[in-house]
C-alpha cells in the first residue's frame, strides 16, 4: 500500500488534523467512524445555503433541497445495486431492523411460526426478533457458531428444517469480525421457504454491497459507521414486499389523503417516511457514498485487512491474551481478552495512554456468554489508521498489561 496515498486521505479528516488531538489514535470504528470534510461541509453547506423542507414548498429553496434529497436517494440506491423507491431513510440500522420487525414481522408471523437468527448478532438484529416471538408466540432458534467464529452451517440447515417464516443474520460481525457469506445463506434460507432481513452495518464502509446478488429480502445499514453522519441509515427492501407491508410511523408527509372516516398511504418510498425527514443527513451520507467510492473498495480492503494481520500478529505476541474470532474471512475488528486483567481497566489505562478502543459486552451478550466472557477490549480499524498507529497500539498494550499485573 503506498503510503502517502493513506497520509493523503487521512489528511481529508479535520478531527486527525487538529492539534488538540495530536497524541489521539482512533480504534473504534466498529462503533462509529470519524467524517471527512467532505461530510462536515456539506451539513455546514446546507444549513447555511438550503435549509428547505422537502416535498412541501411551492419556492424554490424548498424545490432545490427536493432534488438535493431525492438525488442523494438515487446516488445511494445506485451503490447497493437497488431502486429509489426500494430504498427507505431511517435514523440508522435499529430503527430499520425494528421498522421490519414490526411492519413486516407482524404482518407475516402468526402462533406457532419460527424465525432464525444466530450468536453473532448484534443486540439489535437479535432482540427485535426476540421480542416479535414473544408477541406472537412463536419459535426463535438462534444458531450456534463454530471454534473460528462462523455460523455453524449444520445447525443453520437444521434450523431451516422447521420451515422458519424469517431469518436474520449479520452480513460482519461486530465482535468476531467474521464476513458471513451472506449469498449462500440466502439462498439456503430462501428454499426453506423463509425470508431474510441482514443486517449490513459493519459491512457497509469495507465492502461492495449488491443487494440484488445478495438477493437479500431486506437490509439495513447506519450512516455513521460509513463515514457518513449520525442519525440517518437506510432500510433496503424489496419493492414487492415494502409495498405489501403496513406503515409503522404515521404522521405528515407518508399520506396520500386524509378524512375524518380513512387514511390512505403515499406510494413507495414515502409510506415509510413519516414526518419531516432528515434532509441534511441524507445529502451528507451521499457524500461519503461519493468519497468511499472515490477511494475505491480495493484500497479499503486491502489496507484494512494490512492493518488486521498487523495487529493480530502483534497481539498474539503478547502473553496471556486471547482473540475472539479466527475465521478465514474477516473485518478489521480484533476483539480480546487478557488472563488477569478486566477490558475496563485496560481500555481506560490505554485512553490515558492516548488509544480510543471500546470495552464492555459490544451489544452482542448472548455471543460473551457463548464465549464465557462478560467483557472484551475491541479494536476496529478505517481507512484513516496507519501501521504506525497499530505499532504503537501493540506496544501500548504490552505497557498496559504489565503496569495492571502488577
Amino acid at each position: 500500500m503506498d503510503l502517502s496515498k493513506i497520509e493523503k486521505i487521512r489528511r481529508e479528516f479535520p478531527i486527525f488534523n487538529n492539534g488538540s488531538q495530536e497524541s489521539f489514535i482512533y480504534f473504534d470504528s466498529a462503533a462509529t467512524t470519524q467524517k471527512p470534510a467532505c461530510v462536515i461541509d456539506s451539513i455546514s453547506e446546507a444549513y447555511r445555503f438550503c435549509n428547505a423542507n422537502v416535498h412541501r414548498g411551492t419556492y424554490r429553496m424548498s424545490r432545490e433541497a427536493t432534488e438535493h434529497h431525492e438525488n442523494a436517494r438515487q446516488t445511494i440506491a445506485n451503490w447497493i445495486g437497488a431502486s429509489p423507491e426500494e430504498i427507505i431513510f431511517t435514523s440508522g440500522t435499529t430503527a430499520s431492523l425494528n421498522m421490519v420487525a414490526y411492519s413486516f414481522g407482524d404482518m407475516l408471523l402468526k402462533q406457532g411460526d419460527s424465525l432464525v437468527t444466530t450468536l453473532m448478532e448484534h443486540h439489535s438484529n437479535f432482540v427485535p426478533w426476540q421480542q416479535l416471538a414473544l408477541r406472537k408466540n412463536a419459535l426463535l432458534h438462534v444458531v450456534s457458531l463454530t471454534e473460528t467464529g462462523e455460523i455453524d452451517r449444520e445447525a443453520f440447515t437444521k434450523a431451516l428444517s422447521d420451515h422458519p417464516k424469517i431469518v436474520a443474520i449479520a452480513h460482519v460481525s461486530n465482535v468476531l469480525g467474521t464476513v458471513n457469506p451472506v449469498k449462500e445463506l440466502v439462498a439456503e434460507a430462501h428454499e426453506a421457504g423463509a425470508f431474510v432481513v441482514v443486517d449490513g452495518a459493519q459491512a457497509i464502509a469495507h465492502r461492495a454491497v449488491n443487494v440484488k446478488e445478495i438477493d437479500a429480502d431486506f437490509y439495513a445499514f447506519s450512516g455513521h459507521k460509513m463515514y457518513g453522519p449520525t442519525g440517518i441509515g437506510v432500510l433496503y427492501g424489496k419493492r414487492k414486499l415494502l409495498e405489501e407491508m403496513p406503515p409503522f410511523f404515521f404522521g405528515g408527509e407518508m399520506i396520500d389523503k386524509v378524512t375524518t372516516e380513512r387514511t390512505t398511504f403515499a406510494p413507495l418510498p414515502y409510506k415509510f417516511e413519516a414526518g419531516t425527514p432528515d434532509f441534511v443527513s441524507s445529502v451528507a451520507l451521499a457524500k461519503a457514498v461519493d468519497f468511499i467510492t472515490r477511494i475505491g473498495f480495493d484500497t479499503i480492503s486491502q489496507h484494512e485487512q494490512l492493518l488486521l494481520h498487523k495487529l493480530t500478529d502483534g497481539l498474539a505476541t503478547i502473553k496471556g491474551i486471547s482473540i475472539l474470532g479466527a475465521a478465514p474471512r474477516k473485518e478489521a475488528v480484533v476483539t480480546f481478552v487478557c488472563d488477569g486483567v478486566h477490558p475496563y481497566d485496560l481500555g481506560i489505562l490505554l485512553d490515558e495512554l492516548g488509544f480510543a478502543l471500546r470495552s464492555g459486552h459490544h451489544c452482542a451478550e448472548p455471543l460473551m456468554n457463548a464465549c464465557s466472557v462478560t467483557a472484551t477490549l475491541r479494536a476496529s480499524m478505517g481507512i484513516y489508521n496507519t501501521e504506525e498507529e497499530v505499532d504503537k497500539l501493540i506496544q501500548a498494550v504490552q505497557r498496559a498489561v504489565k503496569i495492571l499485573r502488577r
